[in-house]
């Protein structure tokens, strides 16, 4: 079975780090967009039209199941991408891991884009699931970009900029943007100790598997990979090898176009 990840960037690597783990016989096709990227700042009708254009091509390619571990084109399209594929295939979306933070936590952050702690989504999730928490959004001004360019230099500058307009006191910070995971490690090491992260990329993997295994087809695969760039055929970005998900998902012969096969 062909599980496709559609999001702009390297914002799919945890997520898809998490299928491979779980289910190493399964097929992914990863759909990036460089063309587009990045979407947070587009309209939000540009983004419907893109991420929906992306669906189309994963059914083209054989995809039964379509993960979107991207905050940004869950909280624009999730809905227009179910309603044109209809219910027979799975469309699973990404959530801010707000509730178990706020449930665990008294004082929690979410960091995320500028676009999505702006969004009326996130106020909304808040209100609905931050419970008698006090939640705060903090945008993290040009983290997504640096990680997508593989700049750990902006990384550490735009960690460091979300680090000090976190509200002291904080106990726990939900990342509500699928790249940010890619650098959990810098992240702790710009907290105070005892902070606790929250993050939906293992969430994500297991409910697709659910999803899929709902489905009551066969499910094996032959654990390829292929990579779409704005619907080309192309590889794993060479910026991934700066994080352990895409090392993991890149660990495989590099043939552009063609489907890669773990060793």
């Amino acid at each position: 079975m062909i599980v496709a990840l559609i999001d702009s960037g390297l914002g799919m690597l945890p997520t898809g780090a998490w299928l491979r783990k779980l289910r190493p016989d399964l097929d992914l096709l990863l759909q990036m967009d460089p063309d587009g990227a990045p979407w947070g700042p587009k309209p939000e009708q540009w983004v419907i039209d893109r991420v929906l254009d992306t669906a189309r091509t994963s059914l083209r390619e054989g995809a039964e199941v379509i993960v979107i571990p991207c905050n940004t084109a869950s909280v624009t399209a999730l809905e227009h991408v179910r309603a044109e594929v209809g219910p027979g295939v799975p469309v699973i979306g990404t959530v801010p891991a707000i509730k178990p933070a706020a449930a665990a936590c008294a004082k929690v952050a979410v960091w995320a884009t500028a676009a999505t702690t702006a969004s009326a989504y996130q106020a909304d999730l808040i209100a609905r699931f931050g419970g008698d928490a006090e939640v705060t959004g903090v945008a993290c001004h040009g983290l997504a970009d640096a990680i997508d360019r593989g700049d750990l230099p902006a990384i550490e500058a735009a960690i460091a900029s979300a680090a000090e307009r976190t509200p002291a006191g904080t106990e726990g910070i939900v990342l509500g943007c699928t790249h940010y995971p890619l650098v959990i490690e810098s992240i702790l090491a710009a907290l105070p100790a005892g902070v606790r992260l929250f993050d939906s990329a293992e969430a994500v993997a297991g409910q697709t598997l659910r999803r899929m295994d709902a489905l009551g087809r066969p499910t094996e695969g032959t654990g390829t990979i292929r990579v779409l760039h704005s619907g080309r055929p192309g590889e794993i970005p060479s910026a991934a090898a700066a994080f352990d998900s895409g090392r993991f998902l890149g660990a495989v012969p590099a043939t552009t176009g063609e489907v890669r096969t773990p060793v």
